[in-house]
């Protein structure tokens, strides 16, 4: 057996097992109610997230952009 058919042949079984490892990620269907929880929500305190928002806003002299890094000052 050559080296080239030996490629082939590791290629020819290593890639179903390559392709096929990610099947199985996501959320299976009787799982999807303990997901849809409040409690799993990143936001299920909605005080807490006024009072987070109010902080960023009056940090910040802007509304919005809790996502990004960096103050108004222009500092990062």
């Amino acid at each position: 057996m050559t080296i080239k058919m030996k490629i082939m042949f590791l290629a020819l079984f290593a890639a179903p097992l390559l392709l096929s490892g990610c099947s199985h990620i996501g959320v299976k269907p009787w799982q999807r109610d303990l997901m849809a929880r409040n409690t799993m929500q990143p936001d299920n305190d909605p005080v807490e997230s006024a009072i987070d928002a109010h902080v960023y806003f009056s940090k910040e002299a802007s509304s919005g952009g809790r996502g990004f890094g960096g103050g108004g000052c222009g500092c990062n």
